[in-house]
């Protein structure tokens, strides 16, 4: 067997420390970390590290935060390292070519997609919103375009039609973390292949933002359902009931009851006990099944158990949402 790479590893969120947490159990050795710097969190505003910080902080491991690797003195510090490769995950900072060639085999990326589909700040849950039925992960040797560099190996996991944001979340941090390790275990050993991303079939997942969690119940069922699981746990969906906002956390697109008629987009059509039934679609005519919603300053619950707490907030023909000028198109 080859010898252990030396790894710098880069990453903020949980999902980098999935792959740190990976890697602290391989054969490589990690020296140093470097994620972002401390953020004001929670309601007092406090300093707060990164998880990347905190696991590395647990097993001793040097801590970088700087603000831009685009200064001489961090280009410098890196170099000090003499690090074989760099790890980088979901870190936040551009890496300019002058840090991509400072370790020897270069910078490696963990990316939550399977490339060249979903490039970009939000590859989990846009392809939960376009209906995708599969996804995984992408081990890619870095280059100075938006993940464009070729790519050394992939990892895939499917998309069920309940799966939610933040299951897809975990569940690619998880193959992540599994395929960093198998990826430089490989390259070690001289066994990794780079393969040119095709040209044809790019896509780009923008950030998400709080702004396009509001619903149109205009949209189609099945575009609305997709939604409401991408947006879980965040930003979450949401609608108007009256002058508050329900939020929507899993729902379905469904036929039409028998005999039940076209409604007004976001006219609630009724409950069976389990599920609120919402008219949506270009013409009404489309329903919209929600299992699971969250009243202002309550607890997401099952909307069954919704009903039998607040049945009265959900009558028959009441209007959910606002069709007027500040409506989402």
């Amino acid at each position: 067997m080859s010898r252990p790479l030396r790894v710098i590893f880069a990453g903020t969120p949980d999902f980098a420390a999935e792959s740190l947490a990976a890697l602290l159990q391989s054969r490589h050795q990690v020296i140093a970390v470097y994620t972002q710097p401390d953020r004001p969190a929670g309601r007092g505003r406090k300093l707060s590290p990164s998880p990347v910080k905190r696991l590395a902080l647990e097993h001793d491991l040097p801590v970088h935060q700087p603000t831009t690797l685009k200064a001489p003195e961090v280009q410098a510090g890196l170099t000090e390292l003499q690090a074989d490769i760099m790890v980088v995950v979901a870190y936040g900072l551009i890496l300019p070519r002058a840090v991509l060639d400072i370790p020897r085999l270069g910078c490696l990326n963990v990316h939550a997609s399977l490339l060249p589909r979903w490039r970009g700040a939000a590859p989990i849950q846009r392809a939960i919103e376009a209906g995708d039925t599969e996804s995984g992960v992408t081990i890619m040797q870095m280059d100075e375009g938006l993940d464009t560099g070729d790519m050394l190996l992939v990892r895939r996991t499917p998309i069920s039609a309940t799966t939610t944001g933040g299951e897809l979340h975990d569940t690619l941090a998880a193959l992540g973390g599994r395929a960093i390790v198998e990826a430089l275990d490989a390259l070690a050993d001289g066994e990794l292949a780079a393969t040119p991303q095709p040209e044809s079939g790019a896509t780009y997942a923008a950030k998400l933002t709080k702004a396009e969690a509001e619903l149109d119940f205009r949209r189609p069922a099945t575009e609305l359902a997709a939604r409401v699981r991408a947006f879980n746990p965040w930003p979450v969906a949401w609608c108007a009931l009256g002058d508050e906002r329900l939020r929507l956390l899993m729902a379905e697109a469904v036929e039409p009851e028998q005999g039940e008629s076209p409604a007004m987009a976001g006219t609630l059509l009724g409950h069976d006990g389990e599920a609120l039934r919402i008219a949506c679609g270009p013409n009404g005519d489309q329903v919209l099944r929600v299992t699971r919603a969250q009243l202002p300053g309550g607890k997401p619950l099952a909307v069954r158990e919704l009903l039998k707490a607040r049945a009265e907030r959900f009558r028959t023909g009441l209007h959910l949402g606002r069709f007027d000028e500040e409506t989402p198109a």
